[in-house]
């Protein structure tokens, strides 16, 4: 039972103390790297995609619901990570409270979401890069053979996250405050245009999803309870909302960068707490303008928020999105892939993962080996393998290591009942329970397809801790305990 061993708190702090990794973060560059990774894909395209295929207007309903789940995730990272500022973020946790193979299973869920979502992201920037500037959709195009588009952004991006933090924290942050305003002006042009016609009903009266559909593309819930698949009414807000979850994934990213905070036990709280409250409110605000402007079933999927403001008038407007989505999602690139390289950076610290991702550039600071290995990985993704079928799989991704998150925050609150938390969740054990629940049941909203794609991914997670990590994990060797049982 070696593979559940936990590793002591005393010995992660120490650690993260003499990592090599440089202290240049403060609580205002967190909120900009938050916002930078959370406002991507979600805003510019979901809200469109799931007011018309499952809620209608009560898509605004579906980002409030998302919202609550995301920000009571947050509360647990933020209890966890001012108290055990490191890197690795839900995989340190579950390895001081779970065990080692919690940790892993969690820290190879987290490596499957951000290298999924960088991928599919930068194949969106390709292609809006491409309809901005007119550029050739035969390498920029989502038919692209090659996408040429995407393997340079990633490329780019990646030399940014090497040379250094602060460097990737001022171009996440210019990048932010472009995409920020670009939204303020959606709402408050939106505004002008509100049509309460279209608000009525809120939520549409709920209807039997169209015919044909195959089992592996129902919620696994429904599947399981062999219930018929129906969209609007409050069941499609709900389904909505597993989706637009999405939207909300990243935000734990800054947990990872608690060994490059100045003051990592004031500014992580502050840090995930503020990006998040920013962000549901933009969310909220731009999915009700879009819903009161346009008749949901006419909404286009394809780009929701310019076609909105082309069919009012105002073309200069769409330009501008279309230049707000540019940056919005270069900016959540770019936290991605920061946060690959952290999390492989802690997993390597430990064992788990060869040795030589986990060193650190003499001169910039950074886990230089890991984040190049990553962004090779996710170029060849990008490049050559359309996938946004499995933009699911971000989803399921985090809400797996939230749920962790939360279950760790009442174990750790048992056994280190003395450690210093500069910040608490309140209503332990219940609302940490809750909060599980919640991720859970969101999880179960996903379609079993989804499902499917998870299970191979763990099982070959599991191929690779039992055959190397398991027998080279430094806690083990430290414990005195056998290299192979």
């Amino acid at each position: 039972m070696n593979f559940l061993r936990t590793m002591p708190v005393e010995d992660i702090l120490t650690r993260g103390e003499r990592s090599g990794l440089v202290r240049r973060l403060t609580g205002k560059e967190l909120v900009g790297f938050g916002i930078g990774i959370i406002i991507g894909t979600g805003v510019f395209t979901l809200a469109g995609i799931e007011a018309k295929d499952h809620a209608g207007p009560a898509v605004v309903l579906s980002f409030i619901i998302g919202g609550i789940v995301a920000a009571l995730a947050a509360l647990a990272y933020a209890e966890l990570a001012s108290s055990v500022p490191t890197a690795g973020s839900a995989y340190t946790y579950a390895y001081a409270t779970l065990g080692e193979l919690f940790a892993w299973i969690i820290g190879w869920d987290l490596l499957l979401e951000f290298a999924l979502g960088a991928a599919v992201v930068s194949r969106s920037w390709s292609g809006y890069i491409a309809n901005l500037l007119g550029l050739p959709q035969a390498w920029f195009g989502e038919d692209a053979t090659v996408n040429v588009g995407a393997m340079l952004i990633i490329a780019a991006l990646t030399a940014v996250a090497v040379i250094g933090i602060r460097e990737s924290s001022w171009l996440t942050n210019a990048l932010v405050v472009v995409k920020v305003a670009v939204c303020v002006l959606v709402i408050v042009a939106g505004l002008f245009f509100v049509n309460g016609a279209n608000l009525d009903p809120f939520v549409p009266p709920a209807q039997p999803a169209e015919s044909g559909s195959s089992v592996l593309e129902q919620p696994l819930v429904s599947a399981l309870l062999g219930m018929e698949q129906s969209v609007y009414g409050f069941g499609g807000v709900l389904t909505a909302a597993a989706i637009v979850f999405f939207a909300y994934t990243g935000f734990e990213a800054l947990a990872n960068l608690g060994e490059e905070t100045k003051r990592p036990r004031r500014d992580l709280p502050v840090g995930l707490l503020g990006s998040l409250i920013v962000c549901t409110l933009l969310y909220v605000l731009v999915a009700f303008v879009l819903a009161a402007m346009v008749d949901y079933q006419q909404i286009d999927e394809g780009a929701p928020l310019s076609a909105a403001f082309q069919s009012v008038g105002q073309p200069w407007v769409a330009a501008l999105i279309s230049l707000g989505a540019v940056t919005g999602l270069t900016s959540v690139m770019m936290v991605e892939l920061v946060t690959i390289g952290r999390i492989g950076f802690a997993m390597s610290r430990d064992g788990l993962l060869p040795p030589k991702l986990s060193q650190v550039h003499p001169k910039w600071g950074t886990p230089h080996r890991m984040t190049i290995g990553g962004a090779v990985v996710i170029m060849l993704l990008a490049g050559f393998i359309p996938i946004s079928e499995l933009s699911d799989m971000v989803s399921i991704g985090a809400l797996s290591g939230f749920l962790i998150v939360a279950l760790a925050v009442p174990v750790l609150r048992r056994t280190k009942p003395d450690l210093h938390r500069p910040f608490r969740m309140p209503l332990s054990p219940v609302l940490p329970v809750i909060t599980a629940l919640a991720c859970l049941y969101l999880m179960s909203n996903l379609d079993v397809v989804t499902w499917l794609r998870f299970a191979v991914w763990l099982a070959l997670g599991l191929l690779i801790y039992f055959g190397y990590g398991r027998r080279h994990a430094h806690l083990g060797q430290r414990s005195g305990q056998p290299a192979e049982d």
